[in-house]
């Protein structure tokens, strides 16, 4: 390897995407092509820096594997970072297993976070952890001990485990600061801001606060009723009861925490459990059967109760209920929470963190795009979709994983 090629390397270890393009730019040898694929992608050109990394694989003869190993890793990680989840895993790993054949054990490290990042974006924490828990980073330097705890705190705050998350995040500061790398130090202060920043509205007794993640952490864990409207979820000491299948029982059970320890009248809960706009005898009798429901839903956590003007929940032992919500609510919550990020997403990899079809987030992008509050770039299979970060909120909550319990 020549010198211009070595001191371009550096240049991209170090986070210099200029440095590196001054000494390669012109060159059109697969190496070269390589390197300037890495810097197009530490400057945010993720379309030129895929082309330029395609260019260089084809251009690595037969017999350089680790090469173009290499390239596939270098383009996983632009895909990654594009936000384009559907890459295929199984490229990833076979050019992992080949860096490993070949000793090349820092680029397979980073394969390996690649894949686990991956899947901790589409909510498919069990499989992180598991890929995780196999792979000691132990002997990796600064910049993959950092990608190391960063996953390790992304996977804790989606748990709620806010104390893992802090030291892990510690973890991370001191070996970002140690790389020397300016991009990897702010990601990892983009991370513990997100422990500072309030993550969910807690309602409760006709008062509502913003709550933190710890916050969060602490109400789940206490001995309240808490009526989740993140999970669509009753809860309380670890027993969960799912209502994300039943939006009517769940809908109920809101109007009810929220004016827990009053009652609710028999018309607002068919009114907004219902949307109904002209109330009949048949809505009333509709009433009688979803509490009804909602009572064998609740057994063991909670009696709702017939007062003279309608429905009041009451906790078992005592217990005092509140609601849990999003910090801002509004119909596509859940697309915004991804866009959030200030990464650009298309469709398809929206609809996979979410687990929805394609064609309902299109849904969803087209009428927050009418509304003003996202916007597009690019069309057809690139056209990409963003909105700049929601100010001081967090939006660990929003995200498609489970919390404690579920």
């Amino acid at each position: 390897m020549d010198s211009l090629i070595t001191a371009a390397a550096r240049a991209l270890a170090a986070g210099d995407p200029l440095g590196a393009l001054k000494r390669v730019a012109l060159r059109e040898d697969a190496a070269a092509l390589a390197l300037r694929g890495i810097a197009m992608a530490q400057l945010g050109d993720f379309v030129r820096s895929k082309a330029l990394l395609r260019r260089a694989t084809r251009a690595f003869g037969a017999n350089e594997a680790v090469a173009r190993a290499r390239c596939v890793v270098a383009e996983a990680e632009v895909a990654l970072a594009s936000r384009e989840l559907g890459w295929p895993a199984k490229t990833l790993d076979a050019a992992r297993a080949t860096l490993e054949a070949h000793g090349d054990r820092v680029n397979a490290a980073h394969a390996h976070y690649l894949a686990i990042r991956r899947l901790l974006l589409i909510g498919r924490l069990d499989e992180a952890e598991r890929l995780l828990g196999a792979f000691d980073p132990a002997p990796l330097p600064p910049a993959l001990l950092a990608a190391h705890a960063l996953v390790l705190a992304g996977i804790a705050m989606r748990r709620l485990h806010t104390a893992a998350a802090r030291d892990a995040l510690a973890h991370a500061e001191l070996a970002a600061r140690r790389a020397g790398i300016p991009s990897l130090i702010a990601e990892v202060e983009h991370a513990a801001f997100v422990l500072r920043a309030p993550a969910a509205r807690l309602l409760a007794t006709g008062e509502e606060r913003l709550l933190r993640l710890d916050e969060v952490e602490a109400l789940l864990a206490s001995d309240a009723l808490v009526v989740d409207a993140c999970r669509y979820a009753v809860r309380a000491r670890g027993t969960v009861v799912p209502l994300a299948s039943r939006p009517v029982l769940f809908a109920l059970a809101r109007l009810l925490g929220e004016a827990w320890p009053a009652d609710v009248p028999r018309n607002i809960l068919i009114a907004r459990a219902f949307r109904a706009r002209a109330i009949d005898e048949s809505h009333r009798a509709r009433l009688r059967v979803e509490i009804g429901r909602l009572r064998a839903a609740l057994g063991s956590l909670a009696e709702v109760r017939a007062t003279r003007h309608g429905f009041a929940l009451v906790p078992h032992a005592g217990r005092t209920a509140v609601v849990l919500t999003r910090p801002v609510e509004e119909k596509h919550a859940a697309v915004l929470a991804l866009l959030a990020d200030g990464e650009s997403w298309s469709s398809s990899a929206l609809a996979l963190a979410l687990g929805e079809s394609q064609r309902t987030v299109q849904r969803a992008l087209d009428a927050l795009a009418t509304a003003g509050k996202i916007q597009s770039f690019g069309r057809g299979r690139a056209r990409r979709w963003m909105t700049p970060p929601m100010p001081g909120f967090a939006t660990v909550l929003l995200l498609p994983a489970p919390l404690p319990g579920d």
